[in-house]
């Protein structure tokens, strides 16, 4: 547990000596923000961060988590640092949760910065904080998966646009499986609605906490960070 967190911390100090941690979460910030404004201001809005938490999932999910990690091995092996992490006493398990726990860290904090627009809510209205806290636990569990994919993708190559755009890519085929079912339909149709990242979303949005919901992230976020301990590991043998 100490190397992870010792690797944690130097992910965070990475990041926060450079501009991409500060850059990334303006930019999450100001089209959150932009979402809030549309989800408020329409005639008999409701007080709620359905739409804001909506459209963060559907349009800055997908995006966000891949540019957070992309330089987390990509950079090493440009660089040729992996190489050196690997003779350390480390194992790769570890270099793997480090790197995963200290992005989901900074991303995070990001999302619940977004929490301001929920205290303006509260001071202008009476909003129900049930669907609130219910819908910012799916957030995090979908940005717990969307950085295990985001991370499996920077461990597959040197690049880190190319890692950026695997992950992006892997996040987008997740997002759009629900859209595809409505047009297969039958058995298969039910197998892409289970899958579709973005439909077990849905639930927490309304308020939902559905077990099943929950369980699903976690076995995402679990077999992309398993899978990307395997990508590294299968370094020695290059």
């Amino acid at each position: 547990m100490r190397n992870i967190l010792s690797i944690a911390y130097k992910e965070l100090s990475i990041y926060f000596t450079s501009p991409m941690a500060y850059v990334v979460s303006g930019v999450f910030f100001a089209l959150t923000g932009v979402f809030f404004i549309d989800s408020v201001d329409q005639p008999f809005a409701p007080a709620s961060v359905r739409g804001l938490l909506r459209n963060t999932a559907f349009f800055l999910m997908p995006l966000i988590p891949p540019i957070m990690t992309m330089r987390l091995f990509s950079e090493e092996q440009k660089l040729g640092t992996l190489e050196l992490l690997q003779t350390a006493p480390v194992r790769d398990f570890e270099v793997v949760l480090g790197k995963f726990l200290s992005s989901l860290a900074i991303l995070a904090a990001t999302v619940l910065l977004t929490l301001f627009y929920v205290l303006i809510l509260l001071f202008y209205s009476d909003p129900d904080l049930g669907p609130v806290l219910s819908g910012y636990l799916g957030m995090l569990l979908y940005s717990a998966a969307a950085l295990a994919i985001g991370l499996l993708a920077s461990s597959l190559t040197g690049n880190q646009i190319v890692a950026a755009t695997v992950g992006f890519g892997i996040i987008l085929l997740f997002s759009v499986l629900g859209n595809v079912s409505s047009v297969v339909g039958g058995a298969a149709a039910t197998v892409l609605e289970h899958l579709s990242i973005t439909n077990h979303f849905e639930g927490f949005a309304r308020g939902v906490v559905d077990t099943s919901d929950v369980v699903y992230y976690i076995i995402v976020a679990s077999v992309f960070l398993f899978l990307t301990v395997r990508s590294v590991e299968s370094r020695r043998w290059r």
